[in-house]
């Protein structure tokens, strides 16, 4: 009877939405839910808490009532001041009454941008593996995600000849989160010079997710509105969850022309009506006052990548070495398993959390991701109890 009723019931639901796959994170983190003695090196996390003078800024802005509706596009201290500080860390202006929206999270500006570009059919050119939203975001807005397998080989880049071997009349976009998640690649100025040639030669947006572009361990990085001609063809998209440690505040932004952040805003204001008030309020604190914090915890962060990286390699699992974000990507293929077997296997056996790297794109067969935003301790312990399962697994 239940399952004639799922059937009934399933039949509700629109094909897009059923053509989908739950998340490969979120699916296999239901299975730790009930455990105990885990170590996560899952969720893509901060273990950090926000800035006491991040946090008391929120309070102070309730303390003085500010609990109603801002304006859809945000509040405009705030908007002026981002466009202070894009001003500042990359010299890209952007007038902010008109060219810049305050989101609910990266999360939302991404759904946004592509609900607000694509028709029926429209392509997105994206690698893989990269961030699970991708896809289903460009899925959910009606386009078709076209994947462009990326390599340990090749630092786990994508290539202009690649990009522009796949792009057709349907070419709407092409989406680039770097630093990656879930590898930790960095793209290198030459090779998003010649990506950015490529975008204006078919005048093809291009949609840049950069929420860690602010962890970073020993290179530059390069923000490709801010390449000669770009800034009219590229949709900045960022927010404070990660550098900040802001991820429960639900904060972040979009950077675009004018018609584009019309358009996006148009749909937001539908959906959301507005971010919320007092994680604005957090975020120009953030803004004005917390470069320092972000310096401080991204020294932390190099220190647990440099022991997780030999820590992997000691106990016997070849590691890309990331050089943004704050994931490692190490190699299981000498263990004969697939991703989600190991990852399963490693968390029923030694009560370890990994994400299988399956979850990220076809592309991620044979890794598997491990987040090091948590204690030096644990990753230690990690490293021990994962040393152990090796052992017994070995091929």
């Amino acid at each position: 009877m239940n399952s004639d009723c799922d059937d009934k019931n399933s039949r509700l639901i629109s094909d897009r939405v059923n053509s989908i796959a739950p998340s490969g994170i979120r699916k296999f983190f239901d299975l730790l839910n009930s455990m105990e003695g885990v170590i996560s090196l899952g969720i893509g996390e901060p273990d950090y808490t926000t800035p006491w003078h991040i946090r008391e800024a929120a309070i102070y802005s309730m303390e003085k009532g500010m609990t109603m509706y801002t304006s859809n596009s945000g509040i405009p201290e705030v908007r002026q001041e981002l466009s202070r500080y894009l001003k500042k860390r990359f010299d890209l202006e952007y007038d902010w009454n008109s060219e810049l929206l305050i989101t609910v999270g990266v999360s939302e500006a991404l759904d946004l941008v592509m609900r607000a570009i694509l028709n029926p059919g429209d392509e997105v050119i994206l690698p893989d593996p990269s961030y699970v939203s991708y896809p289903a975001c460009v899925h959910l807005a009606g386009g078709v995600p076209v994947s462009i397998p990326t390599y340990e080989e090749n630092d786990f880049e994508i290539s202009a000849s690649d990009i522009e071997a796949r792009i057709t009349p349907k070419t709407k976009a092409i989406l680039l989160g770097y630093p990656a998640n879930p590898t930790g690649a960095v793209m290198p100025l030459e090779k998003l010079e010649k990506i950015a040639e490529i975008a204006r030669k078919h005048d093809i947006l291009t949609i840049v997710d950069e929420i860690y572009s602010q962890l970073i361990y020993g290179v530059e990085h390069t923000c490709i509105a801010a390449l000669p001609g770009m800034q009219e063809h590229t949709v900045l998209l960022n927010g404070f969850s990660k550098s900040f440690a802001m991820t429960g505040w639900r904060i972040g932004y979009a950077a675009a022309s004018k018609p584009v952040i019309a358009a996006m805003t148009k749909i937001h204001q539908y959906t959301i009506m507005c971010a919320s008030t007092m994680a604005q309020m957090a975020a120009l604190e953030a803004m004005k006052a917390g470069e320092q914090d972000v310096i401080d915890m991204v020294e932390d962060y190099n220190h647990r990548r440099l022991v997780t990286i030999k820590g992997l390699r000691n106990i016997g699992l070849s590691c890309f070495e990331p050089k943004g974000a704050f994931y490692a990507f190490p190699s299981i293929k000498s263990t004969g398993m697939s991703s989600e077997e190991f990852a399963e296997k490693l968390l029923m056996e030694e009560k370890v959390a990994v994400v299988p790297g399956t979850a990220f794109g076809p592309g991620g067969e044979g890794y598997v991701r491990c987040c090091y935003a948590t204690s030096l301790k644990e990753i230690e312990e990690a490293l021990v109890r994962m040393k152990r399962f090796l052992e017994r697994h070995k091929a």
